[in-house]
């Protein structure tokens, strides 16, 4: 049977299996909620940037995972070992990097409202790069620069226009965003000068990102085209010739067997195209490329197991199945109507003859994780695996309702490797006075 995970299989007593790992089993050992990852699967993402930069740019870049999609230790470990960056966007990030043993110089510390405190201890630490958002940020770094008598290379967030035709709340790149100098109002024209006249600050480049889960081309190649031009701009009009393009992430994944991702390879084959294409017209350098891929490195490597409770049908309105997890696991349906794929566990090649809202545990009735979501008919006790929850799901965890975090897990080689424990009540009061 094929899933929209490739790391899944059948194994011989008919459950779902996760690289040798029986995920009933899975679940009986160590609980539900469970999130658990393909570790091959995510290695293989991370060697798929890794590579297309070298086949089609001449290894002349780097791919930074974003962190945001799911930060913990075991992470870090995992992309420094497959030669890979990171983009960190809090203090929290940075910290749980350099805790992994993750190089300092590899870290880009990106957001729009950083604290004096999280630049000063990113300055401190010895971040590769802080990507600055606005002017109060270029000003706040140069002050804290020259207290400390550093020089801190910078990369500035150019909004560069770019509608990528996603949800509105994870769109980026258009004028009207929280995020980046706008281009068209001449903002990052101003903004760039501002840096240029900084004594204590280094401009090594410009950054920018349209958007997420992104299926198309066309946004990728016009972004690349707008920050090349910018590029060439700068280095007439301010003298600054950026070194470095960072062109952030937002590629794809399938939650659903209507999602069409882009391959890596060809995004990364088009980019380059575009970027050396304009650097030949607009004669100048060919630019260190920086990509971010985040979660297409570890969604589709990711599931979540529940435990069925209740089941309450409605005649000629819906089922509900209840399950032991939610929003405070997976908040991403109540934020976005975020579709996913759920299949039985147990079971996984049954009929799916049913049609049912997956309902979690909390006092909320928008607590869902899906509805008219098409699987077998379930009752009550079996497993269920919600796919393609790798991204976004423990990073967004909360404590809503006092409920625990659940662990996550690696499956590897027939082997469980546990990256975080589960949270238990205890946990949850040590800040608690």
């Amino acid at each position: 049977m094929q899933f929209i995970m490739d790391c899944l299989n059948v194994n011989e007593k008919g459950h779902l299996q996760m690289s040798g790992c029986d995920l009933v089993e899975v679940a009986e050992r160590f609980g539900t909620p469970a999130y658990v990852l393909d570790e091959a699967t995510v290695r293989k993402n991370c060697r798929a940037y890794v590579d297309s930069i070298k086949k089609y740019y001449g290894g002349n870049g780097l791919a930074l995972y974003a962190s945001k999609a799911l930060s913990c230790k075991y992470m870090y470990r995992l992309i420094a070992e497959e030669g890979m960056g990171a983009d960190v966007v809090s203090g929290g990030e940075i910290y749980t990097a350099l805790s992994a043993g993750f190089p300092a110089e590899r870290l880009y510390f990106h957001g729009n409202n950083k604290t004096l405190d999280e630049l000063e201890y990113a300055i401190k630490c010895g971040v590769g790069r802080i990507v600055a958002d606005n002017r109060t940020e270029l000003e706040r770094i140069n002050k804290i620069a020259g207290e400390l008598g550093v020089c801190v290379k910078v990369i500035i967030r150019i909004t560069p226009g770019v509608d990528a035709h996603t949800h509105s709340f994870i769109k980026t790149g258009q004028i009207d965003s929280k995020f980046g100098a706008i281009l068209e109002t001449g903002e990052a024209d101003e903004i760039v000068g501002l840096a240029a006249s900084m004594e204590n600050i280094e401009v090594t480049g410009f950054h920018c990102h349209i958007g997420s889960q992104i299926f198309e081309l066309a946004p990728f190649e016009l972004a690349a085209e707008i920050m090349m031009n910018f590029i060439a701009d700068m280095r007439e009009k301010h003298g600054v010739t950026a070194r470095e393009l960072d062109l952030g992430g937002g590629f794809g994944i399938k939650y659903t067997e209507k999602d069409t991702p882009i391959d890596y390879g060809e995004y990364m084959h088009a980019v380059s195209k575009t970027v050396k294409r304009v650097a030949a017209e607009r004669d100048i350098p060919l630019p260190f490329i920086i990509v971010e891929p985040g979660r297409s490195v570890v969604a589709e490597a990711g599931l979540t197991l529940y435990t069925v409770g209740t089941i309450k049908e409605i005649p000629g309105i819906r089922t509900y199945v209840s399950i032991d997890g939610g929003m405070t696991d997976n908040p991403r349906y109540i934020l976005y109507q975020s579709e996913y794929t759920a299949v039985s566990a147990e079971n996984p090649e049954a009929l799916r003859n049913s049609v049912i809202t997956l309902a979690g545990k909390c006092c909320e009735s928008g607590d869902l994780i899906g509805e008219n979501m098409e699987i077998s008919k379930l009752h009550t006790g079996e497993i269920v695996a919600v796919l393609s929850t790798g991204a976004y799901n423990y990073s967004m965890a909360s404590n809503y309702n006092r409920i625990p975090r659940p662990p996550v897990l690696f499956a590897a080689d027939g082997e469980i490797k546990t990256a975080v424990r589960r949270e238990t009540y205890e946990d949850m009061l040590i800040c608690d006075m």
